[in-house]
C-alpha cells in the first residue's frame, strides 16, 4: 500500500498516479486485486449508486457506509474519501465528527473541495494527523453557484484564481491536489508550480495523475457520456448478454443443471427401491 509520501515520490519520478473511484464491497474486491494506485470514495456515488440528480444529495452517514464498505473489500489499497456536502462548513466540532467518521470507517485520508474558507481547517487535520487531498476546478458540490457542470479556468481571471487556490492548499498541508475540467494547459502550470501531486479528471494528460470513475471507464454508466471519460469495455452489454443467457436458460429448462443441483444418494437409493 502507498503512503502520502508516496505520492510526492511519484511526482518527483515523473511516474503517474492511478486512482479510481469505487463506491461498494463487490468493486473493492476487483480494485484490490489490480496494481491500481489508490482508491477514492467519492461523494459521486450520491449519483451513480443512488440515482440523485448530483453529489448535493450525500451525507456524511452514507459516504462513512460506503468508505467502510470499500475498506473491507481493497485491504491492500490506499482509500480517500470524500467529504460531502457542507459536512465540513459548520462548526470546527461537527467538522471534525465529520472527518472522524470517515477516517474511523477505514479512509487513510480525506479529500474536500475548494479553498476559500478550508484553509484553516486544513492546517487543523494536518495538525491532527489527518491527511487531506484538495480539489480545485468544477467541484460538483458548487454546482449550483457554478450554474451547472462546466469547465473551469477558460478565462485569465479564473485561471489566475485556480493556481492562487491551488498553492493556497499546497501551503495549508494538503499532501495532494485533484484538478477536475479544467484546461489542459493550465493543469499543467499548476502541476509545475506545487510541489505537490496533481491528480486529474478532465485536465489533460500532464498532470501526476489520473483518476476515473469505476463504473465509467467500464463502461457500465450509459447514460453519463462526458468528454474526458475513456470506456475500455462496453460492460453494461457484457452484463445484459449475461443476464439474458440466465433468462433463457431458465425458460427452457437448462439450468440448473446437474453440476448445479444438490443430490442425495439415499434418496436416489429409495427411489430404487421403490
Amino acid at each position: 500500500m502507498i503512503n502520502i509520501f508516496d505520492f510526492n515520490k511519484k511526482k518527483a519520478a515523473g511516474e503517474k498516479i492511478t486512482m479510481i473511484t469505487c463506491y461498494d464491497y463487490t468493486s473493492a474486491l476487483i480494485c484490490d486485486k489490480t496494481s491500481i494506485d489508490t482508491i477514492l470514495v467519492g461523494d459521486s456515488l450520491s449519483m451513480t449508486m443512488h440515482g440523485h440528480p448530483t453529489t448535493v444529495q450525500a451525507t456524511i452517514d452514507v459516504m462513512a457506509m460506503h468508505t467502510a464498505a470499500v475498506a473491507r473489500g481493497a485491504k491492500s489499497k490506499f482509500i480517500v474519501g470524500d467529504l460531502p456536502f457542507l459536512s465540513y462548513r459548520k462548526s470546527l466540532t461537527e467538522n471534525v465528527n465529520a472527518v472522524q467518521a470517515l477516517m474511523q470507517a477505514g479512509a487513510h485520508a480525506v479529500k474536500l473541495e475548494g479553498a476559500s474558507g478550508n484553509t484553516g481547517f486544513i492546517q487543523h487535520l494536518a495538525d491532527s494527523g489527518v491527511p487531506v487531498m484538495g480539489h480545485i476546478g468544477l467541484t460538483p458540490q458548487f454546482v449550483h453557484l457554478l450554474g451547472g457542470y462546466h469547465v473551469q479556468g477558460k478565462t485569465d481571471e479564473s485561471a489566475k484564481r485556480l493556481i492562487e487556490e491551488a498553492l493556497a492548499l499546497q501551503e495549508a498541508g494538503c499532501f495532494a491536489l485533484v484538478l477536475e475540467c479544467v484546461p489542459s494547459d493550465l493543469a499543467r502550470t499548476i502541476t509545475k508550480e506545487l510541489k505537490i501531486a496533481t491528480i486529474g479528471i478532465g485536465a489533460g494528460p500532464d498532470t501526476d495523475g489520473q483518476v476515473l470513475v469505476f463504473q465509467d471507464l467500464l463502461g457500465l454508466n450509459t447514460e453519463f457520456k462526458p468528454k474526458f471519460v475513456k470506456k475500455y469495455i462496453n460492460g453494461a452489454q457484457i452484463f445484459v448478454d449475461a443476464i439474458e443467457e440466465y433468462t433463457e436458460e431458465v425458460r427452457r429448462g437448462a439450468f440448473p443443471d446437474a453440476d448445479h443441483s444438490f443430490g442425495s444418494k439415499k434418496v436416489a437409493k429409495a427411489a430404487s427401491r421403490a
